[in-house]
């Protein structure tokens, strides 16, 4: 059976990590079907993933821009692409499918510089097309309980924020005798070519912050940070106060280096009235603690959870819902927005409950003022 949204992909080989949770993300609703791609500069690799996921010789492009003029053409044009390559490249991918009227998704962080980022938002709104960017982990259930009991007023006026991310994968990093024996995928993101002005920050500090944006709608004004880089080219490390622009402060951690941390991104927003914590390695639970009340442990598919939320989650409550469901709850919403726009559609805020371009922009300033700052030893910084 034909699916409704034909989708191509440019990067994420079968042996790349991030493609193959796209791909499994996107196969969750069954409406999407992967028809093009380019998927790696290695032919064989291009090859080898084409013929594993069922995409035709005369839809496999030897290069991103072969593909974006090739797929223009055709009159069953690819809906959307998924880009998931290296940072280095996803301005100039994304450019050009949005040039060839193509919608598109893209991986975090959007681009290198603020100016990309604020053209690629730009030229999606002149072009009038779809620009998602994967900050994923705002399709758990639980972050979206979060966001409605804070626009409720359930802990009162927000006081102060603390986030952070950390991982340990890079930890040898700090040993002289193991510096550059890491064998991961992703040890690309280390080098300033493919990476950019930033490593720890740009790859999972900047879900903390569009995290944070998510649940309060709190908007950052100004910054001052600390990194460290332990001998490296890009940060490894970076602690940060933020100012908002209601003059609430917040905290913000991320690290690659501490032990024992795996993927350990957790929100804490404290209110006048109360607080409310969520971490990732749970994400079935939010603790809600009521103003000299005791601590509550909320959790899915209960009647206290309200009709979005209840919609993300796809199993019983019991039952764990993981990494996959939220990012697949972020593409079934990405989904529904185009196939509804491609039938001239009106699309509700509802429909509009995934991480776009503007969030991407968000990030890439945030990332820049965070390296800004640490450079000018922990100096404030505005973000426009």
């Amino acid at each position: 059976m034909a699916k409704e949204i034909k989708y191509g992909m440019v990067g994420g080989s079968i042996y790349a990590f991030i493609g193959e949770v796209h791909r499994k993300a996107l196969a969750f609703d069954t409406r999407a079907e992967l028809v093009a791609g380019c998927f790696s500069n290695v032919e064989s690799e291009n090859a080898d993933t084409a013929k594993a996921y069922g995409v035709a010789a005369e839809r496999t492009y030897k290069d991103y821009k072969e593909m974006a003029a090739a797929e223009a053409k055709r009159t069953d044009k690819i809906d959307f692409v998924s880009i998931c390559t290296p940072n280095f490249l996803h301005y100039e991918v994304a450019k050009e499918f949005l040039l060839a009227g193509i919608n598109v998704v893209c991986e975090k962080p959007l681009c290198f510089a603020v100016e990309e980022a604020e053209e690629l938002e730009k030229l999606a709104a002149e072009k009038n097309l779809i620009f998602a960017v994967t900050y994923a982990y705002t399709g758990y259930v639980m972050p979206k309980v979060m966001k409605e009991m804070i626009a409720n007023g359930k802990i009162g006026k927000i006081a102060t924020v603390i986030a952070e991310y950390a991982q340990d994968w890079l930890i040898d990093e700090l040993s002289p005798e193991k510096q550059g024996q890491a064998k991961n995928l992703s040890v690309w993101r280390t080098d300033p070519k493919f990476s950019g002005i930033s490593n720890c920050v740009g790859d999972i500090g900047t879900h903390a912050e569009n995290m944070v944006h998510y649940l309060t709608g709190l908007k950052i004004k100004r910054l001052m940070a600390v990194t460290d880089n332990y001998g490296h080219a890009l940060d490894l490390n970076a602690n940060i106060i933020v100012e908002y622009e209601n003059g609430v402060k917040g905290q913000y951690w991320c690290s690659q280096i501490a032990a024992g941390r795996m993927n350990g991104l957790v929100v804490r927003i404290y209110g006048s009235e109360g607080s409310l914590e969520w971490e990732q390695h749970f994400p079935d639970y939010v603790k809600y603690t009521p103003r000299g009340q005791a601590t509550q442990i909320l959790s899915k598919r209960n009647s206290y959870i309200h009709e979005a939320a209840h919609a993300a989650a796809r199993i019983p409550s019991g039952h764990p819902e993981g990494y996959y469901v939220a990012f697949a709850n972020t593409y079934r919403n990405i989904l529904n927005a185009i196939a509804k726009k491609k039938a001239g559609e009106a699309l509700t805020d509802a429909d509009l409950d995934f991480p776009k371009v503007a969030d991407g922009v968000s990030g890439v300033k945030f990332v820049h003022a965070v390296i800004d700052s640490a450079k000018s030893d922990g100096a404030w910084v505005s973000i426009d």
